[in-house]
């Protein structure tokens, strides 16, 4: 059955000669897997930029219960990146952000509000004006609360968790960040060390592995780290 939706592309693998394996994130139908025949090609026709991370796609596609591999019959750049492809950081940080979500959703995961988030984001990492020092950090404290794990309080992120570490004399401006991550957003503005910041994306990385039930380490947390210097 051939079905309407938006989708955001998370990563692919290459199959063949010329064709690939792509994960996409739909609004409607979740998380699928696609095989794309004909886009690893030489020249103007070539589609394979279409399937980038992080490409927010309107998509026709078909649709069939009890099947692994899906097929797309239509596909074009819902709304086109000006920045995120041609700025280090930027190109960075969407890098971590497709790992992380690959890490906390499943085949077939369906979250209309998690999909919408995730636009919202796309689209604030790729506007001129985003703070990227603090982005990711935001990005790992909304995702928790659209994912159903987020605690109530800022404080609830350092209490709900094995892990605590920040010294009592780091604890009050640690957790005044976390409140204005928290309240503010992609807009938060909020001075604080580089160490500070560090130790709470490191920190919010290991919550969000506890209530997912995942050990391995985010492969590029070293280069986001880097970027908060």
């Amino acid at each position: 059955m051939l079905k309407k939706t938006q989708g955001i592309v998370l990563n692919y693998l290459k199959y063949k000669e010329t064709s690939i394996i792509v994960k996409i994130f739909t609004r409607e139908l979740g998380l699928k897997s696609y095989l794309v025949h004909s886009v690893r090609t030489q020249g103007k026709g070539s589609k394979i930029a279409l399937y980038q991370p992080l490409t927010l796609l309107d998509l026709v596609v078909y649709d069939k219960e009890n099947s692994g591999l899906q097929r797309i019959s239509e596909a074009k750049i819902l709304h086109p990146h000006r920045l995120i492809p041609f700025d280090f950081a930027r190109t960075s940080i969407a890098l971590f952000m497709t790992e992380v979500i690959n890490r906390s959703i499943y085949e077939g995961y369906q979250n209309d509000w998690l999909f919408d988030f995730l636009v919202e984001s796309i689209s604030t990492l790729d506007r001129q004006d985003c703070i990227v020092g603090h982005f990711p950090l935001v990005f790992l404290v909304e995702k928790a609360k659209y994912l159903g794990f987020a605690p109530e309080t800022a404080g609830g992120f350092l209490v709900e968790s094995v892990h605590h570490p920040f010294p009592a004399e780091e604890m009050v401006p640690a957790l005044s960040y976390l409140e204005s991550l928290i309240e503010d957003r992609f807009l938060c503005q909020f001075k604080i060390s580089v160490a500070i910041r560090r130790k709470l994306l490191d920190h919010l990385l290991d919550f969000h592995s506890e209530h997912l039930d995942q050990a391995s380490p985010v492969k590029s947390l070293p280069i986001i780290r880097q970027l908060m210097s």
